[in-house]
């Protein structure tokens, strides 16, 4: 019997007005009606590498999470789908998908670590997504997401 908290389209559940992180309350009450166990998956990295196209894959789905067609950013603030789990009967896989990090339109960086640590924080596994090799710089992103650029420099060469 398939859940009532199954959705057939993500809604926003962290949205970013003018730089603001703020709740949908909507969101809120679809996963407090979630009963089953569940397994949340987030993705993070730099915007216009995929994210959504790969959410929707982990959903089965051809559409789902809205997919951009410029080299503009897409997605803002924090998308969730709640779905069937694939591989484990009588769980909801919670797909959560972020804004693009590093989107220069944006001007905010204290944004992208408040998206990238509530993603860490939301998750039960957690997607770095990345266009190519990770680099040391997506090294000191992941490792320092709240330090500033001063504090970075004097702890970098720390991570291994």
């Amino acid at each position: 019997m398939a859940s009532k908290t199954h959705m057939l389209v993500p809604i926003c559940l962290i949205e970013n007005v003018k730089g603001q992180l703020m709740t949908n309350q909507e969101a809120l009450r679809i996963l407090s009606a979630i009963t089953q166990p569940v397994v949340v998956v987030a993705i993070v990295g730099l915007y216009r590498t995929g994210k959504s196209y790969l959410m929707n894959k982990l959903a089965g789905k051809q559409k789902g999470f809205s997919l951009g067609s410029t080299v503009q950013s897409h997605t803002k603030g924090i998308w969730m789908w709640c779905v069937p789990h694939p591989k484990m009967a009588d769980h909801t896989l919670v797909l959560l998908d972020t804004e693009g990090l590093g989107d220069v339109e944006k001007g905010d960086n204290q944004n992208d670590s408040w998206i990238f640590a509530l993603a860490v924080l939301l998750s039960s596994t957690f997607v770095y997504n990345s266009m190519g090799t990770i680099n040391q710089q997506a090294l000191d992103q992941l490792q320092y997401p709240f330090c500033g650029p001063e504090q970075h420099q004097s702890q970098r060469g720390d991570f291994y």
